[in-house]
This record gives C-alpha cells, structure tokens and sequence, in this order.
C-alpha cells in the first residue's frame, strides 16, 4: 500500500501535515506526536523580524469552531535558524517553512536566508493572513497583486514555493490561477474566514482586534468547495485545509483534489489528532482495497 505523494518535486512518507500556526515549530508538539510519522511539519510564520503580534485577547471560542487574532506573533529568522531548523533537522519528515512578512522586501529577505537551509524542503509564502493589516490584504485578496509578490519571490526561492490562499476573495479560481501564471509551484487553501465575536452582556468585541481568523470543523465544507474549485482552475498540486477533524474529512479533501492535508485547529482540541488522522487514511485504503493513495486524488464523481 501506497502513502507517498509528491508536491512540486518533493515526496511525503503520506500526505498528512501540520497547519501553520497551529504546531508551533514541531518543538511543541514533538512530547505527544512522533514528527517522524507525519509528511510534513508546517512551521508557524516567520518573518524577517521579530513579530510581537496583536494585542490581547486574541483566541474566542465559537460555535463548531474558534476564532484568532494571533497577529503572527513570532521571533524572527535569526531565533529560528538557531534554534528551530537544528531541532527539526533530527527528523526523518519533511519540513515546509511558513513565511510571512509586510512588504514584499521582507518575504524576499526571509526567503534568501533560508535558500541553503537543506532542511526546509518546501516554503509555503503566507499572503493571505487576515489579522495583519499591513500587506496580507492587499497581496491576498487581490490577483494582480498575488501575482506580483509570488513572481518576486519565485526569483528569489531557491526551494519549490507554495502559495496560501485567501477564502476571503470573490472567485478562488482567479486567484489560483494568478498565483500559477506568476510562477508558484503549489497552493494551499483555506487559510481562515474572517469573523467576529460580539460579548453581548459587556457589549463589546470579545478580541482586541475586533475581528479574528475563523477556523475549525464548521469551516470544512466550505474549504472542501474551494480546494475542488482550484484544482479544477490549475494543474498545481493543492494542500487542502479547513476543519480537518478526522480522517475522513482528510479523505474529502484528497477526493476534491488535494495532493495532501493539513490539520490546523484540532491540534489544540486533541495534540494526537495528526497521527490518527495518517492510521485513518491507512484504514480506509484497506476497507476499500486502494492500492495507492494517488488513485483517491480528485476521484469525487458526477
């Protein structure tokens, strides 16, 4: 039986991953899930900087679901170049990079700083991050501009570079379709659905930043529509995303048309979940006798 899949030159032991933002940088995580049974290990965000983030709160809970107003808080390429790069280089999986930043200058920066890093097989360009008020808008909701920040950073990128799409955008396909003729070599999609949480008793917004990054199982029909209508606009490989909870829903997601999944918000409700949901694709390639896991890929029927 068959697990391996391939992403723009780079095979995965099995298509299941981590999504950014919700694994730390693998560190975290690694006391509950062996890192070596995933396909990829998804970092959070890096930029070229240090990031304090937004101000707090910053998470809600909401019904099938919560909501994040993180700000892409992180330390910084140099922190992470020291201390997380070695850390997940101990591992037999690959590792995919998430890069953030303002400015197309400061994607390109982080972009060259991890040109020669072996371990980071992949880099996923997060353009579409809807708690940053600076650039993620205008590159991630707009298709000319899309285009213009993933051909810069094609020039730059040294590994293949996945595109994260926007759900918050009037036609997915266009903007699929802006990120492959400027050059990507994958997507991923959905990153979260833009939401609001109101106290009704205090009357006032639950997160400092008013709105937050929706996510979680209520979201996976949604993102299940997208990730089928951008492989129905590009023949690049798509790593879907968006209210993964079991394997099952993992499976709708490879049956739409993803190559490969990543789990995002249900680390925070099970931190096992990503092992269960690799066992899980592995029980449903018995039960139905798939001999190989390329022949779920985009097989929904009419």
């Amino acid at each position: 039986m068959n697990t391996q899949v391939t992403l723009a030159g780079v095979t995965l032991k099995n298509p299941v991953m981590t999504a950014s933002g919700t694994f730390g940088s693998g560190m975290e995580y690694s006391e509950f899930v062996d890192l070596n049974k995933l396909g990829a290990v998804v970092t959070k965000g890096v930029a070229n900087v240090p990031w304090p983030g937004n101000p707090t709160p910053r998470v809600a809970e909401v019904y099938g679901g919560m909501l994040n107003a993180i700000g892409l808080q992180n330390p910084g390429i140099d922190v992470f170049l020291e201390r997380d790069i070695p850390f997940l280089g101990q591992y037999d999986t690959k590792v995919i990079v998430n890069v953030c930043g303002r400015t197309v200058e400061d994607y390109v920066e982080v972009v060259e700083r991890l040109g020669e890093e072996r371990t980071a097989a992949m880099l996923e360009i997060n353009v579409s991050c809807p708690n940053v008020k600076e650039g993620a808008i205008a590159f991630g909701q707009k298709a000319d501009a899309l285009y213009h920040i993933t051909a810069e950073v094609k020039k730059h990128a040294k590994q293949p570079i996945i595109m994260k799409l926007s759900p918050n955008v009037t036609d997915i396909g266009e903007m699929a379709r802006a990120a492959e003729a400027a050059g990507a070599d994958a997507l991923s999609l959905i990153n979260t659905i833009t939401g609001m949480k109101i106290d009704i008793h205090r009357r006032q917004f639950v997160l400092a930043n008013r709105t937050g990054g929706m996510s979680g199982p209520a979201i996976k029909p949604i993102a299940v529509r997208m990730v089928y209508q951008a492989a129905q606009a590009t023949k690049l490989p798509i790593i879907g995303m968006g209210g993964i909870a079991s394997a099952d829903d993992a499976i709708e997601f490879l049956l739409a048309g993803a190559s490969a999944v990543s789990v995002g918000a249900m680390n925070f409700v099970d931190p096992c979940i990503t092992e269960k949901v690799v066992k899980g694709i592995e029980e449903y390639m018995e039960r139905y006798q798939v001999e190989d896991i390329r022949d779920l890929i985009g097989a929904v029927h009419e």
